[in-house]
């Protein structure tokens, strides 16, 4: 039952991942990628929220490996990074990576409050 869970949360985030990285990468006309950034950072902060919530196994499963993980992507980040440096755009490589790592642990923790204060309530 938990790879089944995974898997359902996984095919809904990795579509989600794709169709808003998509419509972000239209929209943004730019050679930054704003859309993975956006998504790995909405990701963290949703994940925080969920751990604060704490779902449960299930529905950790379902939304924090599933979706998350999957809507979520490492490997484009380094990918997308990687490329910015072989671009020589050396300042925005940089500027991308560690606005990726630093936001991401800021959202996650930031996520993480807004859960435990819905707890609470």
């Amino acid at each position: 039952m938990d790879l089944v869970l995974v898997g359902v949360g996984g095919v809904f985030g990795g579509i989600c991942r794709f169709q808003l990285g998509k419509v972000i990468s239209q929209k943004a006309n730019t050679s930054f990628p704003i859309g993975t950034f956006l998504i790995n950072i909405s990701g963290a902060l949703l994940l925080g929220i969920l751990t604060g919530i704490d779902t449960g196994n299930s529905g950790y499963l379902l939304l924090g490996d599933g979706f998350c993980g999957a809507f979520t992507t490492f490997s484009t980040f380094m990918y997308e990074g990687f490329n910015l440096f072989q671009e020589s755009d050396k300042l925005n490589a940089f500027i991308y990576i560690l606005s990726t790592l630093l936001l991401g642990i800021i959202g996650y923790v930031c996520g993480y409050a807004m859960g435990r204060t819905i707890v609470q309530f």
